[in-house]
């Protein structure tokens, strides 16, 4: 299926040490291209992301952003090391017997000193493999997202290259009118300037303006690239790239065609065909 290279998602997770979020985004890119931002303490995690992003999309600019809320009351259940603050407290009297004016030693220099106040410690492995597997929830999310753009794109795609066929077909139609008009202007101008013409010279010039207005040529490379680009997005693998080839031998032809054109609805056919062409090289661009 076709996935379009523009998407986002973003997915949350309450740990016991706070809050992780996971914020993925991707626009149109000739290559994969990732950049990252988080805290600090996930910093260890950055080949991980990157092997995990290059494993599950092909193509496009990807950002990722992970955003850790500690949880406020886990900062809150502290505990404090009585008996160290005793020692300190004792000590801290024994050394003032030997001073003649003592500073008084508050409860607030006890509780600095290293070892007396207790926090919780998170457990930061247990948090990288949360952050790892919410990762992949959101590209999970990411590719759906891609895949469902991609079915629309699939979708306006499928309406161009039906709707060129339908100036393909008129164009082939059209093709022996002109080639009898061309004949026939040709004899009508002849029978003005009333010139005694070799009817030989005269058919060999018709022969010739033939070949330089036939485009039966162009046109069943036409038929032939639409085909390819019909088949083409059916295909499952990653396609931005194939398309946007296809679309710049659609444009030769047609600029062939309308190079080729003596006759206006012919020149018409050759500028719908470019537009419907451009219509669909826009979309290709956003395809992975």
């Amino acid at each position: 299926m076709i996935r379009s290279m523009t998407a986002f998602g973003r997915q949350s997770r309450q740990w016991p040490w706070g809050t992780l979020v996971w914020e993925v985004k991707s626009v149109n890119h000739r290559y994969l291209e990732i950049s990252t931002r988080m805290p600090d303490d996930f910093r260890a995690l950055e080949m991980r992301i990157r092997t995990l992003l290059g494993k599950l999309l092909g193509r496009g600019k990807v950002d990722c952003a992970l955003r850790f809320q500690k949880n406020e009351v886990l900062d809150a259940e502290i505990t404090i090391n009585a008996e160290l603050a005793k020692q300190i407290a004792a000590a801290s009297r024994e050394v003032d017997s030997y001073l003649y004016s003592a500073a008084p030693v508050n409860s607030m220099d006890v509780l600095r000193w290293p070892g007396v106040l207790h926090t919780p410690e998170m457990n930061m492995e247990e948090l990288h493999n949360g952050a790892m597997e919410l990762l992949e929830e959101t590209i999970d999310e990411l590719v759906d997202t891609r895949l469902r753009e991609g079915e629309k794109l699939k979708q306006i795609i499928e309406q161009r290259l039906s709707a060129m066929r339908d100036v393909v077909l008129q164009v082939k139609d059209r093709v022996p009118e002109v080639l009898v008009q061309m004949r026939e202007k040709l004899e009508a101008r002849l029978e003005e300037i009333k010139t005694e013409v070799d009817p030989a010279r005269v058919e060999q010039e018709l022969v010739m303006l033939t070949q330089r207005l036939d485009v039966d040529e162009e046109m069943d490379r036409l038929e032939t690239h639409i085909e390819e680009v019909s088949r083409v997005i059916e295909s499952d693998e990653p396609i931005g790239r194939r398309l946007d080839f296809l679309m710049q031998e659609l444009n030769r032809e047609a600029n062939t065609l309308g190079s080729k054109s003596q006759d206006t609805e012919m020149t018409k056919a050759s500028v719908e065909l470019k537009v419907l062409i451009e219509q669909m090289r826009e979309q290709v661009q956003n395809i992975e």
